[in-house]
């Protein structure tokens, strides 16, 4: 009986390794179909879906609380599955080369723990080439099975959208790939279980390796694009947004729009690219570019804060100064890689300590991730300048008369707001005659 029908029936459960905000969803998914194992090396993260707890807001408190998932850090768990889903981040080093640590570190808990008959699926992102030339060879020394004969592997890349309710991972389509044409097969069959869009089968490995990072360095160079423009714009004394509202009136404009470029994949997927292009003796040019002015885009606002400061005749060192979010996107608690700690740390350069608000993060991660203390709104009073940085509902439900309660008591001209995500009309500001700036 194939190994699906296995897992249809019950017979068989799925094992997810990694229960971030990519695998525990999946976990959760397939769940509602089958029996699926949730492995963490994380004990404490463990401990808080045990109690019903849901720390990434993907699926909610009340389904981590009635999910069939048998959520647990004991690797030896791993031995009752025969379908395994490897789920782990795969960040960069400090020098923007990969950190292939978490794939390797997953795939020696896996191999240990590997039987014949298994099939292996990594959803991380990697460049072309890792899961058949790293991930396989270390399933076969740790299990001391044959791959292609003892168990077969294949590559899903993971298209979760953090924060995002209409772009769920039901719904959206699932790349699959497989070792061979009954691995690509068995592996399409499992996840069409749970993905409502369908599946597309990729051709090979390495095509649906190397999908995952273009589609993310293909947005990132297009926001780049803007970005770039709107450091341009700025010199030229024009509006971005008013730029874009322009351009927006043609049938095929983009969309996209200049900001920071944070969080766990389109920040950090290309570096991927660019690392396997030059040991391949490619210097990437375009793909390179963009990276460098989206990384750089933290300083640029926060040099143009301080010329906002300056202008509106504050001494830039007694400024005090109130900051709006810091996760790296809105309506989400994820805090990886956000590109708000660059401005933040551009600014104590000039020796300003911003106030932090942000009520979607946690106030133990930020401190943990980033040594900055998190406080609330309402403690915000008599600043010199306010700085939207994300665009949580929270924020863009405030009111004029809300967000000028935050400065100091003087008159509106001496009031800088800095607006990054485009939140407010600008006619409405005008009126209040803050110094305001938006990118």
């Amino acid at each position: 009986m194939p190994l699906y029908e296995k897992i249809v029936n019950k017979e068989e459960s799925i094992a997810l390794v990694g229960l971030g905000y990519v695998g525990m969803p999946l976990a959760v998914a397939f769940a509602k179909c089958t029996q699926v194992i949730g492995f963490d090396l994380n004990k404490r993260k463990i401990a808080t879906y045990k109690n019903g707890i849901d720390p990434t807001n993907e699926v909610g408190d009340d389904v981590i609380k009635t999910t069939s998932v048998e959520f647990t850090s004991d690797e030896a768990r791993l031995k009752e599955a025969k379908f395994h889903i490897v789920a782990v981040p795969t960040p960069i080093n400090s020098d923007k080369t990969p950190d292939l640590s978490p794939v390797i570190g997953a795939s020696e808990i896996v191999g240990r723990n590997l039987t014949k008959g298994s099939i292996v699926v990594y959803e991380s992102t990697v460049y072309p080439g890792v899961t058949e030339d790293v991930c396989i060879s270390i399933l076969e020394k740790e299990s001391g099975l044959k791959c292609g004969d003892d168990f077969k592997v294949g590559y899903s890349p993971e298209r979760i959208n953090p924060g995002d309710k209409v772009h769920t991972l039901e719904n959206i389509k699932k790349i699959v790939s497989g070792i061979d044409s009954e691995s690509l097969e068995e592996i399409a069959k499992v996840y069409e279980l749970i993905i409502e869009a369908g599946v597309h089968r990729a051709s090979s490995i390495k095509v649906a390796e190397a999908a995952k990072v273009v589609e993310n360095s293909q947005r990132d160079i297009n926001i780049a694009f803007m970005n770039e423009l709107a450091m341009v714009f700025e010199r030229m004394s024009i509006d971005t947004c008013e730029v874009i509202k322009a351009m927006d009136t043609k049938w095929n404009a983009l969309g996209f729009r200049p900001g920071l470029v944070g969080g766990h994949c389109i920040s950090v997927d290309p570096y991927y690219f660019i690392y396997q292009a030059e040991n391949l003796g490619y210097h990437s040019q375009i793909i390179a570019a963009g990276r460098k002015i989206n990384d750089g885009m933290g300083n640029f606002v926060a040099d143009a804060i301080i010329k906002e400061l300056i202008l509106a005749d504050k001494v830039v060192k007694q400024a005090k100064v109130a900051i709006l979010g810091i996760t790296f996107k809105e309506n989400c608690p994820d805090i990886r890689n956000s590109k708000v700690k660059d401005i933040i740390y551009r600014l104590e350069e000039y020796g300003i300590t911003p106030l932090v608000v942000d009520p979607w993060a946690s106030v133990d991660e930020v401190k943990v991730e980033y040594g900055i203390e998190l406080v609330e709104l309402n403690t915000i009073k008599d600043v010199d300048c306010v700085i939207f940085a994300v665009a949580h509902d929270d924020f863009k439900r405030m009111k004029m008369d809300d967000i000028n309660k935050l400065f100091k008591n003087y008159e509106n001209s001496k009031k800088v707001l800095i607006d990054i995500k485009g939140l407010f009309n600008i006619e409405d500001v005008e009126k209040r005659g803050y110094s305001y700036w938006r990118l």
